[in-house]
């Protein structure tokens, strides 16, 4: 039976997807996470160790030949924070996030400002996207 998790008395099923990975991008991950990129902290500070609605989150995971920024495997959840690297790759985020949810992934968006200037809204936008396209 599939975990399911509570999101103000709504019920969220588990629902674990199989991605392959690039081994050869274990390095490049690794030394991302290592970075200390303040948006990217402080929501790690929200989800990390099951505190977002006892759901787990990974940093900077590999799914295929990419490396999001955060997934929480149980759902499929891609969580991107877009910054100024992201400015004129427009395209290729465009070309990422289609073969993500080709892949059965979903994904959301947050810019840096908005994490830095109004992290909880952002984090009621994540519950409702939950809400919105997992129960």
């Amino acid at each position: 039976m599939p975990k399911t998790y509570h999101i103000n008395g709504v019920v969220i099923k588990a629902n674990y997807l199989k991605l392959d990975y690039n081994p050869l991008l274990k390095e490049r991950a690794k030394a991302l996470r290592k970075t200390r990129n303040l948006p990217e902290v402080l929501f790690w500070m929200r989800v990390n160790k099951a505190q977002f609605y006892d759901l787990d989150f990974d940093r900077q995971k590999i799914i295929g030949n990419y490396i999001v920024d955060f997934y929480c495997k149980a759902l499929g959840l891609v969580v991107e924070i877009d910054g100024s690297s992201h400015n004129g790759r427009e395209e290729k985020d465009s070309e990422r996030e289609e073969w993500l949810q080709n892949h059965g992934c979903r994904v959301i968006r947050f810019t840096t400002t908005l994490i830095l200037e109004h992290l909880d809204q952002v984090m009621e936008e994540l519950e409702e996207f939950i809400l919105e396209n997992y129960s």
